[in-house]
């Protein structure tokens, strides 16, 4: 992500513009977005005022995020592309500024990359400390040791729980309450692979090592414990399919009716 890709540009002009709007957020909005020179110096700032705590204060956590989307531009790559999932998906997103400044989702996600990243690096104490404090902030549970696509959208995000050895793939969105969990005390590989462009409506639990199929569509409060296939639309407890999914990428629709 350069200093002046056009998603940053779009930041900082919709920011300047919410300047002159709202004078109350001038201070805020310096502080967040025009104080920086790129989306990487931003996102420091921003993830480290609001996981700010006593053993790890904001001026530490800005320079871990800071040095970490340095030395991985793939990270920063793959916000920006949650950035666009969020802005093209959710109708109450109005601008790319409000998806980075206001989506708790989104910054759950985003230091969840960084304590993905530490993981890979050994670097698991830290790492687990990271996943404490998202959880306690943001109300999101993500083992560092998940793998998560892009263009992934966590909408709400409240009591979002993904396990350690769950995969996710991109282009997939996923409501508040939802479990991708195992099932009792088995070790190993023992947690659900989504396939990309899956929709998982809210407060759904899927739950072992089962694979969800590519564009498939879990009905709000289902309970998926076998394979779905590609393109099944389920639903119950335990769900059952009840059809094919009604678009080519249920992700992207974020349509929660189905006939």
């Amino acid at each position: 992500m350069t200093t002046y890709s056009p998603l940053w540009h779009s930041i900082r002009d919709t920011a300047t513009q919410e300047c002159s709007r709202e004078p109350a957020l001038a201070s805020f909005l310096h502080n967040t977005v025009l104080n920086h020179e790129s989306l990487c110096s931003a996102l420091s700032y921003l993830l480290a005022d609001k996981l700010d705590c006593q053993a790890l204060p904001a001026l530490t956590l800005q320079e871990m995020f800071s040095n970490t989307f340095c030395d991985d531009s793939s990270i920063t790559d793959a916000v920006a592309l949650d950035i666009e999932a969020i802005f093209s998906r959710d109708p109450v997103c109005q601008s790319h500024l409000q998806a980075l400044l206001f989506n708790k989702g989104f910054h759950a996600l985003t230091a969840w990359r960084v304590a993905h990243w530490l993981w890979q690096r050994d670097r698991k104490a830290l790492a687990y400390f990271l996943q404490n404090r998202i959880s306690v902030v943001f109300a999101v549970d993500i083992h560092p040791a998940a793998s998560i696509g892009t263009g992934v959208m966590l909408d709400h995000a409240t009591g979002i729980v993904i396990g350690e050895t769950a995969t996710i793939a991109d282009d997939v969105s996923i409501l508040q309450d939802v479990t991708l969990g195992g099932t009792g005390k088995e070790t190993g590989d023992r947690h659900p692979k989504i396939g990309a462009g899956v929709l998982i409506g809210p407060g759904s639990k899927i739950l072992g090592n089962i694979r969800i199929g590519r564009c498939a569509q879990i009905a709000a409060g289902s309970v998926i414990l076998k394979d779905v296939a590609d393109c099944a639309l389920m639903a119950g407890v335990p769900a059952k399919q009840i059809g094919n999914t009604e678009c080519a990428k249920p992700s992207a629709e974020m349509r929660q009716t189905f006939s």
